[in-house]
């Protein structure tokens, strides 16, 4: 049975690690330490953590300040709070600067459930995408968001690191993390399913459902969607008969349209998105949301059937 873990839990203690190795890391949050868990941080080093209150655009510009004075900056807030409400600053300020300010956003796509549709960012990667220089990390599970945010504080610039509500089963890697290059987590040539975040296990089971049908898909697991593993991604389309692309993240802006980017230069092919298609979140639990949404290894497996079938 896999080991189900909150990626925030992981998060707040690797924050902890790190502040112990390096004394110029501060950590910053907008009144929800509790739930993002940089109150792990807090209560080790209160002189380096700093709650500025409902203040998210603020929280961001002194951000700025601290990366100036050479501080490496984690701030943490929910997704939609981080990329919708201080989007000006993030881009003004940390982004335009090259600044060591790393955003670890908690809280996003549809998993958050019950919070509803305030509180659900299903845009947030497309905001951050855009952004010159923004590095954006989507880790599957609990050990690769202590990767990515081990990474983060090693790799000078701005980081856009997104973690779900949810707790999540541990996926077991065939590779180590490394910035910029996706995992191969199954192989196959019938076709290929892309897919990253809370989405993997998801991909997972429709792999193995898609197994028991005779089709042999190749499941990529792409954490790093800037800088975008494009190799990856012309393989998959060339070796394959077509691409599924799932996230729990609107299909406009995000993984898939990433993918649609590489293979409409490189080498055209079917794309089908599983994901959240021009539509809000609602309140549900996260089981019941993402049948709604559909966004099941089912709605893969209908995917990926169409492809092979199509071709």
């Amino acid at each position: 049975m896999a080991e189900l873990l909150y990626q925030r839990d992981v998060y707040g203690k690797t924050l902890v690690e790190l502040g112990k190795l390096n004394c110029d890391v501060v950590v910053m949050d907008a009144d929800l330490s509790s739930s993002t868990r940089t109150g792990l941080f807090a209560k080790e080093f209160p002189q380096r953590f700093f709650n500025v209150g409902v203040a998210e655009q603020n929280m961001m510009a002194i951000s700025v300040g601290l990366a100036s004075c050479g501080k490496t900056v984690f701030v943490s807030t929910f997704a939609m709070f981080a990329t919708g409400r201080a989007w000006d600053q993030v881009r003004n300020g940390v982004a335009y600067n090259n600044f060591d300010v790393k955003i670890v956003a908690t809280h996003a796509g549809v998993s958050v459930g019950p919070d509803g549709a305030s509180h659900q960012a299903l845009e947030d990667i497309a905001l951050m995408r855009v952004i010159p220089n923004m590095t954006i990390v989507v880790p599957c599970d609990g050990p690769q968001t202590r990767e990515a945010v081990l990474c983060a504080a090693r790799t000078k610039g701005p980081f856009y690191i997104r973690l779900g509500r949810a707790k999540v089963p541990t996926i077991e890697q065939k590779k180590e993390f490394v910035l910029g290059e996706a995992q191969v987590l199954c192989e196959g040539n019938d076709v290929a399913i892309v897919s990253c975040g809370t989405m993997v296990v998801e991909a997972l089971a429709a792999v193995a459902e898609l197994a028991k049908q005779g089709i042999n898909a190749r499941l990529l697991n792409v954490h790093t969607i800037r800088p975008l593993d494009t190799q990856a991604i012309r393989d998959a389309a060339k070796s394959t008969k077509g691409i599924v692309v799932c996230e729990e993240h609107s299909t406009i802006g995000g993984l898939a349209s990433s993918i649609d980017e590489v293979v409409s230069e490189s080498h055209p092919t079917t794309v089908l998105r599983v994901g959240i298609k021009s539509r809000f979140g609602q309140s549900g639990e996260p089981e019941q949301l993402f049948k709604e949404y559909h966004l099941t290894s089912a709605d893969i497996v209908k995917a990926a059937l169409a492809i092979v079938a199509h071709t």
